[in-house]
């Protein structure tokens, strides 16, 4: 029992640097106050995260896993994002007017994911600096993803919008299910089988 808490324990504060590592700089009791913040959940294939009508109340960082965030339109799915491992996702929104999501997230993958609770890291930003560092660096990421995701679908061409998903995100287009990353990219899969037959043949 003891060695259980004891790897529980190591790995929140595996994660708590890892965090600090991209988003900030801590001392050790700072990240001790950020590892008492992180939750650790588990989600298995096909289990919802979050549900259409939830509040979501934290940033979720996806230490292992892949997800899907999407939305209902005219009845259909549409895909809004796609991530895998050491990643940071959240329902915006929802998360800062504490009203119910219009998003839902589910896991594509067996998925382990970290919980930063928005009122718990608040309480601390307003105390710590660094933690503030964090929690607005995290934000940026997010907002900065959403744009990168918008402008793709905007400005550039079917071939141009999976040559960059490749770049930026290798794993999801390993991993996720192709009409998945097609309805992400604003295309139908057979115009990205297309697409990727042609980059495969460059």
């Amino acid at each position: 029992m003891d060695a259980t808490i004891n790897a529980k324990d190591l790995k929140l504060r595996d994660i708590a640097r890892e965090l600090a590592r991209r988003y900030s700089t801590m001392t050790l009791d700072e990240l001790r106050v950020l590892q008492s913040i992180i939750v650790p959940m588990k989600f298995n294939k096909g289990e919802m995260i979050l549900n259409e009508g939830d509040v979501c109340e934290n940033i979720y960082y996806l230490d292992r896993g892949l997800v899907r965030q999407f939305y209902l339109k005219n009845g259909k799915e549409v895909t809004e994002h796609l991530g895998s491992d050491q990643t940071i996702f959240m329902c915006i929104e929802s998360l800062f007017r504490e009203t119910p999501s219009h998003l839902q997230v589910e896991a594509l993958e067996q998925s382990y994911i970290y919980a930063l609770p928005k009122k718990r890291l608040e309480e601390e930003a307003i105390k710590n600096i660094n933690i503030q560092m964090l929690y607005r660096k995290i934000l940026e990421e997010s907002l900065i993803i959403s744009q990168v995701h918008a402008d793709l679908v905007r400005f550039e061409s079917a071939t141009n919008r999976y040559k960059k998903l490749c770049k930026l995100s290798p794993q999801v287009v390993l991993r996720a299910p192709l009409v998945y990353i097609a309805n992400y990219l604003q295309m139908t899969p057979e115009t990205l089988s297309r697409v990727r037959n042609q980059v495969l043949m460059e």
